[in-house]
């Protein structure tokens, strides 16, 4: 790309208000973080039960480092795969009721090995349009892809009675910018009656939904067995970093044999995969922080409710206000920003045109003031919304 068009593109980007600015932070994942010299309330971040920080994730991160050092040197397939990775994706599997679960590096390319290990040339992949970015780009990897409106059971039924073999529907478990869920018994029965495989990325839901935190299948009574496919990943309810896909010992074997973005990339840190069984013992054993995370949800939503604000039919920790204008987003993050909270604006192309937002995620560990004070921020912004 020439370096006039390039700059040419910052500039649109610029006066279009969808330029992308990076914070620096100075202090760990946690409720308040430090940004330069302000200490800012964070409701941005995806450590929905706060364990990002937990001490007791730290001290095995650290015996993990001590122990098989701080690099894996390799692919899980050369030297890589370590003993803490092997007992992670058995304790995973175990967790999410699966025969066999894999590790990779992260969400977006466990989604891209999937999808293009089942998804070849002579396949059809079908996806949701509210879809992850990740899921987006996993069907362009040379199979026919055919897109549905969000949620559309009716079409999605139409369009797989209308192709011949080999489909694969794509589809978020709670879809990361809206925080609603996938109807998923639908997509299960459709995928049965139509002899589809159903990969579902429950980024979102993994660690939060259900009554032991086992996401989104959980939630609706529903076990991971064919044609079904989890891919969860363990750097937001879980704190830690990486991904992993749970099925059944054969898609996980094949996978091993074809994910591109399993075979040709470093393994994890072996301490990684420490810090994540010690983060997954206490997704298991502190019920609490699901508990804790639901009464603030509640809390917020009955909150921004009496304030007049129109919400998105969410009970997930991802609780969207939509302003419509890229300017306005901007300006209200600004607002919330000058009184020492943290909550950038999310535009297009991320959300769709004309629905730039406040992505307000909440945590576990936020406290009732910290979410009323969240509160009266949104109360002053209205405020000043109706009379400028």
């Amino acid at each position: 790309m020439a370096k006039n068009r390039i700059e040419e593109q910052l500039a649109r980007r610029r006066a279009e208000h969808r330029y992308r600015r990076r914070r620096v932070l100075q202090s760990p994942q946690a409720v308040e973080v430090r940004i330069g010299s302000r200490v800012l309330l964070s409701f941005c971040s995806n450590d929905y039960l706060g364990l990002a920080n937990d001490p007791r994730v730290l001290a095995a991160f650290k015996l993990g480092a001590e122990r098989y050092g701080v690099g894996s040197g390799a692919s899980h397939l050369v030297t890589g795969h370590a003993a803490p990775h092997h007992a992670l994706e058995e304790e995973l599997a175990d967790f999410a009721g699966t025969e066999r679960a894999l590790l990779f590096s992260t969400g977006y390319m466990a989604n891209l090995g999937v999808a293009g290990a089942l998804g070849g040339r002579n396949a059809t992949v079908f996806e949701d349009k509210l879809n992850h970015a990740s899921l987006i780009d996993a069907a362009r990897q040379g199979a026919e892809v055919k897109r549905y409106a969000h949620g559309d059971m009716e079409r999605l039924a139409a369009l797989l009675a209308a192709t011949g073999d080999d489909k694969l529907i794509l589809t978020d478990g709670v879809f990361s910018m809206d925080g609603d869920l996938a109807p998923l018994p639908l997509l299960v029965t459709l995928a049965r009656e139509h002899g589809a495989r159903l990969l579902v990325d429950d980024a979102h839901g993994f660690g939060v939904l259900g009554a032991h935190g086992r996401g989104s299948f959980e939630h609706f009574g529903l076990e991971v067995t064919p044609p079904a496919i989890l891919m969860g990943t363990l750097g937001k309810a879980f704190g830690t970093f990486g991904a992993f896909v749970a099925g059944e010992d054969a898609l996980i074997e094949f996978l091993i044999q074809e994910a591109r973005t399993y075979i040709y990339t470093t393994a994890l840190p072996p301490a990684v995969a420490e810090a994540t069984r010690a983060s997954l013992r206490l997704v298991r054993e502190e019920g609490w922080r699901r508990a804790a995370l639901d009464e603030r949800i509640r809390q917020f939503r009955a909150g921004a409710e009496r304030l007049g604000f129109e919400l998105l039919e969410s009970f997930t920790p991802i609780q969207p206000l939509i302003l419509g204008d890229d300017a306005a987003a901007l300006a209200a993050s600004a607002f919330l920003e000058e009184r020492g909270i943290l909550v950038p604006a999310i535009r297009p192309p991320t959300v769709p045109e004309g629905s730039a937002r406040l992505r307000i995620t909440l945590c576990a560990l936020h406290s009732e003031q910290q979410v009323a004070r969240l509160l009266d921020a949104l109360a002053a912004l209205a405020a000043r919304t109706v009379n400028p």
